[in-house]
């Protein structure tokens, strides 16, 4: 079998038996695609001729292409690769073992959200109760209760939605559900944009053709209402993510529980927030740093 052919056998492994996402399949297929090329330019043409020499050169040739890749691009490549040697491992392919592919370290992640007053004032921005405004008061809303990923946002029904409890499941990655919640002002802010349609369509959210909304297009509202507040940040529908978590963890809500709501599998995921979210350490510098050149004073 050829390596193609094999990285087609894995890729609907991944959509039958694995459940994936169309979007993580696309990208396994277009980080395994690239190598499948790198492959055949070094006359190879079957999984079992994999090796690490191999490897090593593909790492070289990603670190050195231009335009240069971040490293944590870098490592996507190397993760969906050691996925496809542990999918071939399984049907009994004479392959190099996946645990032989480490990724490359990286650099920790700057987070970058919002102030309490900016955040106020992009809640706020969307003005008037015509169906478009009261629709992006809710996304807006929506996003910064629940911490939804985008896509999570955008495949939801209406009847997904339970007002009166204020909570509901969503479907994460890998096919996982977990519970959200909702705040009053999410709740009430969904209620006016429910009241206000007159349309059959079951989606949760709707553009200006009565047709589901797009991620594009709330990419494109959350921008807006950014730029109309004034906020000179770049301001994406993923900021409210990370806004909703650091929102939690400065008012004191425990690492765990925040993973459960944001849905990752790895606690050192959820971990990235607490830098910027530790109260302790302000009040541990305010209280103490320069106390012995007060006194002197």
């Amino acid at each position: 079998m050829t390596l193609s052919q094999t990285i087609k056998k894995f890729l609907e492994y991944c959509e039958i038996e694995k459940g994936h996402s169309r979007l993580t399949i696309r990208n396994y297929q277009m980080y395994l695609n690239k190598f499948s090329v790198f492959c055949q330019k070094q006359g190879i043409n079957e999984a079992e001729k994999i090796d690490r020499e191999l490897i090593y050169k593909f790492r070289l040739k990603l670190n050195r292409q231009t335009p240069a890749l971040k490293m944590i691009t870098q490592n996507y490549y190397l993760i969906a690769l050691r996925s496809f040697l542990k999918f071939l491992q399984k049907q009994d392919f004479k392959v190099m073992s996946a645990e032989k592919i480490e990724l490359a370290k990286t650099k920790e992640r700057n987070i970058n959200v919002l102030s309490p007053e900016e955040l106020e004032r992009l809640l706020q921005a969307p003005k008037g109760d015509n169906l478009s405004a009261l629709r992006d008061q809710a996304i807006l809303e929506t996003l910064f209760s629940t911490g939804l990923r985008l896509a999570e946002l955008t495949g939801l029904n209406q009847d997904n939605i339970n007002l009166k409890t204020g909570e509901f499941n969503v479907r994460g990655k890998g096919g996982k559900i977990r519970l959200v919640f909702l705040s009053s002002s999410a709740k009430q802010a969904l209620k006016n944009y429910f009241e206000k349609r007159q349309d059959d369509n079951s989606a949760l959210f709707i553009n200006s053709f009565g047709a589901k909304i797009s991620s594009r297009s709330i990419e494109r509202i959350v921008k807006k209402y950014a730029r109309q507040a004034g906020i000179t940040k770049k301001v994406t529908p993923h900021l409210l993510r990370h806004q909703f978590a650091t929102d939690l963890l400065s008012s004191g809500a425990d690492l765990r529980s925040v993973q459960t709501l944001l849905g990752h599998s790895s606690i050192t995921t959820t971990q990235i927030y607490t830098h910027i979210t530790n109260r302790d350490l302000h009040d541990v510098h305010t209280a103490f740093h320069g106390k012995q050149r007060r006194n002197k004073i």
